[in-house]
């Protein structure tokens, strides 16, 4: 074991991962030199880039809030969930609503060995931690975890947020999301936030180039390709927008520009 408690033999300390970049960038504690080095590297490519993960971050909490007080949600299926970084989404959710009932998904030995922190529900609801990947939308949709949680007869929301970008066209990102949501009841929602280079592409595509060269090819998708993951369902106002013109709150930074910005967010309803 690790001295943080990981599994040494599954994590790979020397090389950059992308959920420990997206730590080390919004200020956790979770990362190692090789993921300081890739996050600076990526931060002089684009100077906006802790703006746009913040703004990623922010836009979960505005999502889940919506999704538990006014769609009134209390089940929710996070995929890709990354490392803890509090509130989660189940601390979200639970000040909202606290029977909440939330399972997070991720196939990440670190996720796995940080997981205690997704775990702690308020006493009425529940939270549970299902080791699977996104690319086996049917291994997901079984684990035990999973089943002992959520009731699929009753709507659930699924969260995917910030980790399309890394499902490359082979792997069929769209298929993945309509399979994970296929059984799931009418009246469930769907939330994602979906990478884009549409508003700095210059600068993104050195960024995601830095990606590539440490082993994390990107596919970013324009406005119709991220509005793609969304037919067939009823998108709630104010549709397929950047994440942060997606009902701001006023709690959000001032002055973020839309060149900020490389991500689309939405939710729509299952009909």
């Amino acid at each position: 074991m690790s001295e943080n408690g990981w599994p040494a033999d599954r994590i790979d300390t020397g090389s950059a991962h992308s959920a420990r970049i997206y730590d080390y960038i919004l200020g956790g504690a979770d990362y190692y030199p090789a993921d300081k080095e890739a996050g600076d590297a990526m931060c002089v490519e684009w100077p906006a880039l802790p703006v746009h993960m913040r703004a990623n971050r922010d836009w979960m909490h505005r999502a889940v809030r919506y999704l538990a007080a006014e769609a009134g949600i209390r089940q929710f299926l996070d995929i890709g969930t990354g490392i803890p970084t509090s509130p989660n989404l189940h601390e979200i959710a639970q000040q909202v609503a606290p029977d909440a009932r939330v399972v997070y998904m991720d196939n990440d030995p670190i996720v796995l060995s940080l997981s205690r922190g997704l775990l702690t529900s308020a006493p009425e609801g529940r939270t549970a931690y299902v080791e699977a990947d996104m690319r086996d939308p049917a291994g997901v949709l079984a684990a035990p975890e999973l089943r002992a949680t959520l009731d699929l007869d009753q709507p659930v929301a699924l969260t995917v947020i910030a980790i399309v970008h890394f499902v490359l066209d082979k792997d069929d990102a769209v298929g993945i999301v309509n399979r994970l949501l296929e059984p799931l009841a009418s009246g469930s929602y769907l939330a994602m936030t979906i990478g884009t280079a549409d508003f700095a592409p210059e600068e993104i595509a050195r960024v995601s180039r830095e990606y590539a060269a440490r082993g994390m090819p990107m596919r970013l998708r324009n406005l119709p390709e991220a509005e793609a993951f969304f037919e067939g369902l009823e998108l709630v106002d104010p549709g397929v927008v950047q994440i942060h013109r997606w009902r701001p709150d006023g709690t959000e930074p001032a002055g973020i520009r839309d060149e900020d910005i490389g991500m689309y967010g939405g939710i729509a309803r299952k009909p």
